[in-house]
Order: C-alpha cells, then sequence, then structure tokens
C-alpha cells in the first residue's frame, strides 16, 4: 500500500500499523490521547509514522481537544485512550460532540480477546457505555478488519450528520499479524436536491411578509456561511442564529439580529414571536431555543431543513421539512430564487425590528463603560480587532460572550451547546490552536469550568501554544447561584467556590499571568496579555452577583415571557 503524499510504501504487518496506516491515509496530522496497557502496542507502533501526538494530562481533555480541532477545521479529530478509566473518561467528550454534531473518532484499547468477558484488569465494556452516545462504536476482533473498519469509521464519521464514532481494539489484535483486505466505501444517499419541497420552501419565503432566517450549526458543518449569506441578501430576510450558529453569519451584518432563547435577546425572542415564516435551516429546535414548545412562533409557517431526517418534526412540527445537506439545499432554494428581487418586500418588518432592538443596544452601551464582562468582551475584540478564534465554557461566561461579543470571522465561536459541558473551553482551545497555530485563540471561561481541566496549562506550555485566557472569576458556579437567587431566595447552596491565585498559578505551569481587581484597567491588561509570548492568563475578579439577563425559565414559552416583560 502506498502513502502518494509522502511517497512511502507500508506494508502492515500488525494490527497496530494497519491503525497508524489508516489514520494516515484519512489525512490525519494530529491525535490527542494518553497511553496505557491495552493501547500500548499502538503507541509502540505510533513513533514510526508521520502522525503529531498530543500527550494531554488528561483524557477527557483528549475528546475536547479532538472536539475543538473539528469544530476549527470541519475535519475528523481523532483522540486515543486506553481500556477502563481511560476509556471512561473519554465518555464526558464523545457525549458533548454527538449532542453538537462534532465528527469525531475515539480509538480505545480494551483487554486481550480472552480476557474479555471476565471482569479482567482495567475491562469495561466501553462499546456497549457508548452506544447511546455515539454515531456508531466498533469492537475490533479480527486483524483483519481493523484497516477498513478504521476507514468506516471516518466516513461514518463525517457523512449525512456528523458525530464521534468509537473504535475498540483489544490488545492482542493491535499485536496480531494482519492482512489489508480493503476498504469498503459505503454507499452514500442521493441528496433530495430535486424535491417539489425545495420550490415551495422558496416560494414561501419569497412571499412572506414576517420572514425570519433562523441558521444552526448545520450551516458551519457544511460550510454553508456564503449560501446563507447570498439567501439574506437576495431576500433582504432578517437572519438569527443559535447558540451554535453563532458566526456562521457575520454579527456586523445589517440583516443580522442576534440570537433567541432563554438567554438569547429579547427583541429576537419576540421577532420569532410575531413573524409569519420561520426559516430554519442546519438546528434542531432545542427547548432552549423554544422554551414551552406549544406556544413557540405561534402564528409562522416553518420550513424546517436538516442533514438529519429524524429531527424533523421531533420537536417543532413543519410546514415544509426537507431532509438535506445545508450548503445543498440552499443552494437549490437559491436557484428557485433567481428572478426574485434583491429585496423580499418585507422593509417594514426590517426597519420594526432595528427599531425593537434599540432599547436593548442603548442598555448595552451605558454598560460598557463600566468595569464588568461587557467590558471585558468589548476589549477583546477591540485590542484583537475581532479577529480570533473564542472558545467559551459553559456558564454565565459563555452568554456574555455570545451576548456581547461581536462575531465576524467564519466559524470564530466554539462552545458546548446540546451537553454544556464545564470544562470544555481550554482543552477545545489546544485543539483550535493546533488546527490554526497562526491565529489568536481566547479561552474565556469562569473560574469554576475553568479549574475542571486545569491540568492541561501543562500540555500548552509543553507545545508552546498561543492561547490567551480571559476567566470571569466571581467566586461562584455563576449560572447555578443566578438561579438560586430568582427561584431560590438567594439560598446558595454549594455554589460559592474558591480556587487558585490564577496569577500564580500561571507562574508555576511557567506561564504568564496578572491579577485584575475591579475598578482595573482592562484594556491594558488585554493587550498585555496579547503581546506576550504563548499562553497567557488574565484573572478577572468581576461582581459575585453579575446576572445574564433575559432569563426564560425552564417550561416557560418565549410568548409568555413577552407577555410578563
Amino acid at each position: 500500500m502506498e502513502n502518494t503524499a509522502l511517497n512511502i510504501e507500508y506494508k502492515p504487518r500488525t494490527g497496530s500499523e494497519a491503525m497508524c496506516e489508516a489514520l494516515l491515509d484519512e489525512g490525519v496530522e494530529h491525535l490527542f490521547g494518553y497511553p496505557g496497557g491495552a493501547i500500548m502496542p499502538f503507541y509502540d507502533a505510533l513513533p514510526d509514522y508521520p502522525l503529531k501526538h498530543v500527550l494531554v494530562r488528561h483524557e477527557q481533555a483528549a475528546a475536547h481537544a479532538a472536539d475543538g480541532y473539528a469544530r476549527a477545521t470541519g475535519r475528523v479529530g481523532v483522540c486515543v485512550a486506553t481500556s477502563g478509566p481511560g476509556a471512561t473518561n473519554l465518555v464526558t467528550g464523545l457525549a458533548t460532540a454527538q449532542m453538537d454534531s462534532v465528527p469525531m473518532v475515539a480509538i480505545t484499547g480494551q483487554v486481550g480477546r480472552p480476557a474479555l468477558g471476565k471482569d479482567s484488569f482495567q475491562e469495561t465494556n466501553v462499546m456497549g457505555m457508548t452506544l447511546p452516545f455515539t454515531k456508531h462504536s466498533f469492537l475490533v476482533e479480527d486483524p483483519d478488519e481493523l484497516y477498513p473498519t478504521m476507514r468506516r469509521a471516518f466516513e461514518i464519521a463525517r457523512s449525512g450528520r456528523p458525530g464521534p464514532v468509537l473504535v475498540d481494539v483489544p490488545k492482542d489484535v493491535q499485536f496480531a499479524a494482519c492482512n489489508d483486505n480493503g476498504y469498503r466505501r459505503l454507499r452514500e444517499a442521493d441528496e433530495p436536491l430535486a424535491s417539489p419541497a425545495l420550490e415551495r420552501a422558496a416560494m414561501l419565503l419569497k412571499n412572506a411578509k414576517r420572514p425570519l432566517i433562523l441558521a444552526g450549526h448545520g450551516v458551519t458543518l457544511s460550510g454553508a456561511e456564503m449560501e446563507l449569506r447570498l439567501l439574506a441578501e437576495r431576500t433582504g430576510v432578517p437572519v438569527v442564529t443559535t447558540l451554535l450558529g453563532i458566526s456562521a453569519f457575520p454579527d456586523d451584518h445589517p440583516l443580522y439580529l442576534g440570537w433567541p432563547g432563554m438567554h438569547g435577546m429579547a427583541s429576537v425572542n419576540r421577532a420569532i414571536d410575531r413573524s409569519d415564516l420561520l426559516f430554519a435551516i442546519g438546528m434542531r429546535f432545542d427547548d432552549r431555543i423554544t422554551g414551552a414548545v406549544d406556544r413557540f412562533a405561534q402564528n409562522a409557517k416553518v420550513v424546517h431543513i436538516d442533514v438529519d431526517a429524524s429531527e424533523l418534526g421531533k420537536i417543532v412540527q413543519p410546514t415544509v421539512g426537507i431532509a438535506a445537506d445545508a450548503k445543498l439545499a440552499l443552494r437549490a432554494v437559491l436557484g428557485h430564487l433567481e428572478d426574485a428581487p434583491a429585496e423580499s418586500g418585507c422593509d417594514e418588518w426590517r426597519e420594526e425590528l432595528v427599531k425593537s432592538q434599540e432599547p436593548e443596544k442603548q442598555r448595552r452601551e451605558d454598560a460598557s463603560d463600566e468595569y464588568g464582562p461587557i467590558r471585558i468582551m468589548d476589549a477583546i475584540k477591540d485590542v484583537t480587532g475581532g479577529d480570533v478564534r473564542l472558545v467559551t465554557d459553559v456558564g454565565q461566561h459563555q452568554m456574555w460572550a455570545a451576548q456581547f461579543f461581536e462575531f465576524t470571522k467564519k466559524n470564530s465561536h466554539i462552545t458546548s451547546g446540546g451537553l454544556g459541558t464545564m470544562g470544555f473551553a481550554l482543552p477545545a482551545a489546544m485543539g483550535v490552536a493546533f488546527a490554526y497555530p497562526d491565529d489568536d485563540v481566547w479561552v474565556v471561561a469562569g473560574d469554576g469550568g475553568f479549574q475542571m481541566n486545569i491540568q492541561e496549562l501543562a500540555t500548552i506550555r509543553d507545545f508552546g501554544l498561543n492561547i490567551k485566557v480571559a476567566i470571569m472569576n466571581n467566586g461562584y458556579l455563576g449560572m447555578v447561584r443566578q438561579w438560586q437567587q430568582f427561584f431560590h431566595n438567594r439560598r446558595y447552596s454549594e455554589t460559592p467556590i474558591t480556587g487558585p491565585r490564577y496569577e500564580e498559578m500561571a507562574a508555576a505551569y511557567g506561564l504568564s499571568g496578572r491579577t485584575i481587581e475591579p475598578g482595573g484597567n482592562i484594556e491594558e491588561a488585554i493587550k498585555w496579555a496579547q503581546n506576550q509570548e504563548g499562553c497567557t492568563i488574565l484573572d478577572f475578579h468581576i461582581n459575585p452577583e453579575a446576572n445574564v439577563y433575559p432569563m426564560i425559565p425552564s417550561g416557560m414559552s418565549v410568548h409568555e415571557m413577552i407577555e410578563e416583560g
């Protein structure tokens, strides 16, 4: 077998060599992992292949780093762990990727075939355990099936609706002699691009008086950002995005309104409530968007386009449902709108929406001069010029970043959405930094989530990654505390949290850091961090009771939120 890119002939003799050859043939450059007994044969073969392995400090971080790499590049991320606790530590990262449709392949070692099912040392049924939150899982017991199974795993991970795939390989299979019996490519389903539903969707969009385009993560996953922009500009229809859809459409575009939902903009929630057509592309109507679904967008017809047919009608019943890739579907819709005017005739609707946002913009401007989260986000944008990839953890800071950072760079907003995984940001940023070593990568995290994978500062230091970290330090698990404040009479049960002195901790890792107390010079600190070599940590001490608004409680509909003001 010949790897044409390297002009080297590889002849796999063992299962481990077949695994490495499959990774090369899939174009893998980086893999993130942690060795152990059951995966040791693979690691023994690894140095003989031009694959760049990143030794993380915890297997969960390996999964998140592979996730970040995949989100940033659109390619399949790869993580590796040993059996037992190594494999189980990947679980949170696999579930995170599954919820957000991120293509990943996780390779795990397993105890040898004779020891399977005997509660052997470090044995877990990782295949059975991960079936609910992987796209597919394999246990490879035949050495001759290793190479084709690895190739199929990558194809499954990136085809259709992307997701994580697990390949579990017993230790003796990695050692065993094997023959390459070829790679059998899966048959890809034809895209329904000639469907009459696409023409009907285009006509609904063309004739609506109060339409909205609602774009989700699927737009980014399919690389359909240009098609989305063309559709908006050709029709004049305003665009809103989901949380994961942020940066699929430029924040500074005059047709962009923002994002809706529990912590989204009130004006956007009102716009959805008043719209007569919701053109949803590459999103799944999760509960954070809809609230009480029976009162969501009651006045609107719904066009729902998603690559996963099971999402159509699962939560919101569409007027027109189309199972198709976002890029191909948008191109087809644009083809049906070739004779459409530059604008769809919804001028009054756009003017109404712009006017509805004025109070929010005024409140934002009033708050931007104060020391706090809004000013921190403004300063990062101003200092970097917005040409930055921003990776956020989960909590209040995640919402502040989504609300107040202006994302104008394509695919520059990376966060955990569906699973809401605290501890995601720092290792995910490593994956982003390996993917784009020349780009500015910033992490925005809370003091709670940051501590969950803080050990990865050692990995960042070892590889000299240029990652800047802004910690919103309020001494609380902030989002939980906020809910306790409003719904539990300020009974702050187990939400106060302590941590290290981050500036001193940074020094202990051989990195630089600063502490910024309330009233401190935010802009100067961010300029200093931006000019430092390598990783820098900024510890911003903020108001312990700073809150995220709006906040729609679970079970309340957007409509009810509007009625209550």
